[in-house]
């Protein structure tokens, strides 16, 4: 998974965002057609549940955010069209302009256009990585959470590990966790709960999905979430 560099091999991170990009593009079209009310013979606008829009506009932006980064024009467009549509209050004409501004982002992507996907897994964005595996989590999609949970985990240990000046750029997730264990770097509680990491990811990055349920992937998540909050900053 991690290379001499210590950085995520970005294959597979290439490939759960085009899944993810495949999965939301699929999820709008459950929203056709758009509401539409009727009082007295007049009919009204066609309009998005306002539950349904914004619980995919939040998922796409936050792809759009780990992929592109807050400053792409990609995502720019897309907060604005969010606005837009709050405003609007679903209007279809509006929802469907913010479909646009997703799409786009998407073709770009799958087209290979992103030049500096590995440059956003970065510290910075490890809390990006911890949303969308949540958000894969609600909406049923263990297996996609458990590469995410796991890939941000296993490069924040090893930059921890290098931060406290270790040399831990060549060592797996196991090898690595043993070695803050045994320099003292984790304890208590996190020790315990860190020892059982190494075999859920080993088994996400091998796609022996049958080998983890869906308590493991949100051990995995909590984890990284704890870890971020009470050692990040120590880095």
């Amino acid at each position: 998974m991690c290379g001499k560099t210590g950085a995520i091999d970005m294959k597979p991170m290439q490939s759960v965002f085009a899944q993810r990009f495949n999965e939301l593009a699929d999820s709008f079209n459950t929203m056709i057609p758009f509401k539409q009310d009727h009082h007295s013979g007049y009919e009204t606008s066609p309009y998005a549940l306002a539950g349904d829009w914004k619980r995919w506009a939040t998922s796409a932006q936050s792809l759009i955010r780990a992929s592109y980064g807050e400053s792409a024009p990609h995502y720019v467009n897309f907060v604005n069209a969010f606005r837009r549509c709050e405003q609007a209050e679903g209007n279809d004409k509006v929802v469907m302009e913010l479909r646009g501004v997703f799409l786009a982002a998407k073709d770009d992507f799958d087209g290979g256009y992103v030049f500096n996907v590995d440059l956003r897994v970065s510290g910075e964005v490890f809390g990006d990585f911890v949303t969308l595996a949540n958000q894969a989590m609600s909406e049923g999609h263990k297996d996609v959470a458990a590469v995410l949970a796991c890939a941000a985990l296993e490069d924040a240990l090893k930059r921890y590990a290098v931060a406290q000046g270790l040399d831990a750029s060549d060592l797996g997730m196991e090898d690595n966790v043993n070695l803050l264990k045994a320099q003292g770097l984790v304890g208590g509680s996190m020790k315990s709960l860190l020892a059982t990491m190494p075999k859920i990811r080993n088994a996400a990055m091998h796609a022996q999905w049958d080998k983890i349920g869906a308590p493991d992937v949100a051990s995995v998540i909590g984890f990284v979430e704890q870890f971020l909050l009470t050692k990040f900053d120590e880095a």
